[in-house]
């Protein structure tokens, strides 16, 4: 359970600072991002948009509890970097422009997997404490 833990918040730390990253560069409009909208044929009018959503996602994200607004959060920033990297890619950009995108949809997804592994085991954690409670009182 603690080497799952261990794993869990290392790769959910690294995705939040990265999407949080691109959320206040995109909240405070700067002029890469709007240079790159452009390229892509994107309307700059999304990007604080998008900003704020990719926020609330991360906010969503490290809050303990609400486990749908959960499984949103990570669905809405996994769609984003997904759509990020095939846009870049699209337009011919180079792989050195769109591959670290790649790693950085590997550890969103990694922590996806371990955030349900956690979820699993002590969701077991608690069913064996109530059954032992159970056992007490009877």
């Amino acid at each position: 359970m603690k080497k799952t833990k261990i794993t869990y918040w290392v790769l959910t730390g690294l995705f939040a600072f990265v999407m949080l990253g691109s959320a206040i560069s995109d909240i405070l409009i700067i002029p890469e991002a709007i240079q790159g909208f452009k390229e892509m044929g994107y309307p700059t009018y999304l990007i604080p948009f998008l900003g704020i959503a990719k926020l609330l996602g991360v906010v969503a994200m490290l809050v303990p509890g609400f486990p749908r607004l959960k499984e949103w959060a990570y669905a809405g920033l996994i769609f984003d970097l997904m759509g990020a990297t095939y846009s870049v890619y699209s337009i011919g950009k180079p792989a050195s422009d769109w591959t670290p995108m790649l790693v950085f949809l590997a550890v969103g997804m990694g922590s996806y997997v371990f955030y349900h592994k956690k979820s699993k085991a002590a969701s077991s954690v608690e069913t064996v404490n109530s059954g032992q409670v159970a056992q007490l009182v009877s």
